[in-house]
């Protein structure tokens, strides 16, 4: 009898510690379900922050810009950030509540940079052609062009010209996009240059010391950039060729489009009332003209 009553006591207590197991298998299993959610709907909300932070107005422009990239973001003659761009976008935040800040970075980890989100804008003659997709873009606003710039007694006269000869442009730039797309109109005549390819530096700074120096030939760069350096040296730069037309946009990460169109509709704004022209007339000097503005 009381082997019996063993065995009913000893299943009794099985069947109880089974039923605790479940309930905490259960427990465990919800917890981990909620946990889940939670972290997805925080996602969901890390990724909508940025274009709600910018409607609400608690939002701060980072603009990410090359500081060796005049008129468009350069260090100027006070040690201070400036530029035709850098204005801009002062405007664009005083107008929509935002803060500003202007980050110098460097060029080649723009890309990096912006998906780490420690800028969230590239703005400093952005070129829009060839990045389509990849960004999202305001509307084009400035009108460029890629254009072949020599020394003054040169005698080339376009890309053709400079066969076995030394051609420099930046490192990661449309110039250098336009130089070497494979199915582009430049790419075989490229392979003609010495080294069978173009050079690159990180700056056009640099570059046109190269060019004025004589350590390179032909330097390949944004029209706004060779107009300003001719401007400042007359007789040691001229322009022979343009390689193409193309446009300047403000970059944003993708899912981003919204700070994109705010921007857009902002520039509008400014050139109905006349501020891009007070703007783009400070840099006249640097070959800066509201003729090239397109965003109206």
């Amino acid at each position: 009898m009381r082997k019996i009553k063993f065995v009913a006591a000893f299943v009794a207590a099985f069947a109880l510690s089974a039923f605790v197991l479940a309930g905490c298998s259960s427990s465990s299993s919800s917890s981990a379900s909620a946990s889940s959610a939670s972290a997805s709907a925080s996602a969901s909300a890390s990724a909508s922050t940025s274009a709600s932070s910018a409607s609400s107005g608690a939002y701060t422009l980072v603009v990410g810009f090359d500081s060796e990239f005049p008129p468009y973001g350069y260090v100027g003659d006070d040690g201070q950030f400036t530029g035709v761009d850098l204005d801009l976008a002062k405007e664009v935040c005083d107008r929509n509540g935002w803060a500003f800040k202007a980050e110098a970075i460097d060029w080649d980890a723009k890309d990096a940079l912006l998906n780490a989100g420690t800028i969230n804008c590239i703005w400093n003659g952005f070129t829009i052609e060839g990045r389509e997709g990849k960004y999202a873009f305001s509307d084009p606003y400035m009108r460029n062009a890629q254009v072949l710039v020599v020394k003054a007694g040169s005698d080339v006269k376009t890309l053709a010209d400079l066969k076995d000869k030394h051609v420099m442009t930046q490192a990661d730039s449309a110039g250098l996009d336009v130089l070497t797309d494979p199915e582009g109109d430049y790419a075989a005549i490229t392979k003609t240059f010495a080294g069978g390819a173009p050079e690159t530096l990180g700056d056009y700074n640099n570059i046109f010391m190269q060019l004025e120096s004589g350590a390179v030939d032909a330097v390949v760069c944004d029209l706004s950039v060779a107009a300003r350096q001719m401007a400042a040296k007359p007789d040691a730069f001229k322009q022979v060729e343009e390689l193409n037309a193309e446009t300047f946009g403000v970059g944003f990460k993708l899912g981003d489009e919204a700070t994109a169109a705010t921007v857009s509709k902002t520039l509008k704004e400014m050139y109905a009332d006349g501020t891009v022209a007070k703007i783009l007339e400070k840099y006249a000097d640097q070959a800066v003209s509201i003729d090239n503005w397109l965003l109206k």
